[in-house]
């Protein structure tokens, strides 16, 4: 547990500032038995070929690579996911109406599932929930579509217009969607205090987020388990667990 005066003293930072602005990575859901990627226990830090399978381009083109996908959006566990304390935090800090804009790179949903408005909460990188199709853009609810994988569609095509169906999430080599990272931007320019929360800061151009809130004058706090690359210019850096640390940080506890 981290000691009392660095939770006090980040704590007095929060009730401070008037637009608290939130970046949230993997490591926030890691206590709500999501695996994150890139940690010592990550997908992708176990099985470095499970990385192709969110390459657009191995999508679009191998039909192995999608029915793999397809498996494993079936067993992914954000099916049986519920919001941890960490998560409940920041719901507690929206509702001491502190939370500016709370920027998630998760697909899991669970930050609206906690009970975070949908117009605090803006998920760059998608959401696992929503399928979309590649040619049209129909898009509808997952569950409908994993239905029928689980029924033996291997590779669902688009009903509409025969395209490849894929999650609504963004996969390397496809673009974010300019209004909502112009808009995670524009919130690091707003803010006086950013907190970074179970973020690697390794992704890109989202990572700019935490020198962007530095170089407007705000404070910055990372809260993450491995060290990042924006330690140096960080006001406190916290390794603590985000689910027991998170709410004492935020008042919530």
């Amino acid at each position: 547990m981290l000691s009392s005066a660095i939770i006090e003293s980040v704590r007095a930072w929060i009730d401070a500032a008037r637009r608290v602005v939130v970046l949230t990575g993997a490591g926030i859901s890691t206590d709500s038995d999501i695996p994150d990627f890139r940690g010592p226990n990550g997908v992708w830090t176990r099985n470095p070929a499970a990385e192709r399978l969110s390459d657009i381009r191995h999508y679009t083109a191998d039909a192995e690579v999608r029915k793999a996908s397809w498996r494993g959006r079936i067993e992914h566990p954000v099916w049986s996911a519920t919001p941890n304390a960490g998560h409940l935090a920041l719901v507690a800090l929206e509702r001491r109406g502190k939370l500016h804009a709370l920027i998630t790179q998760n697909i899991d949903g669970l930050h609206l599932r906690a009970g975070n408005s949908c117009e605090r909460v803006l998920e760059v990188h998608g959401n696992l929930h929503q399928a979309i199709c590649l040619a049209c853009g129909w898009k509808g609810a997952m569950q409908a579509v994993l239905t029928r994988v689980r029924a033996g569609d291997e590779d669902p095509r688009c009903v509409t217009c025969g395209g490849i169906l894929k999650s609504d999430t963004i996969s390397f080599g496809q673009a974010l969607v300019p209004a909502v990272i112009d808009r995670a931007m524009q919130s690091a320019h707003e803010t006086d205090l950013l907190l970074a929360v179970g973020t690697s800061l390794r992704v890109f151009p989202v990572a700019n987020i935490v020198p962007i809130a530095k170089a407007a004058g705000a404070r910055v706090v990372i809260m993450n388990a491995e060290p990042t690359q924006f330690d140096d210019i960080a006001d406190a850096v916290l390794n603590g667990s985000i689910s027991a640390e998170l709410p004492r940080v935020c008042g919530g506890e």
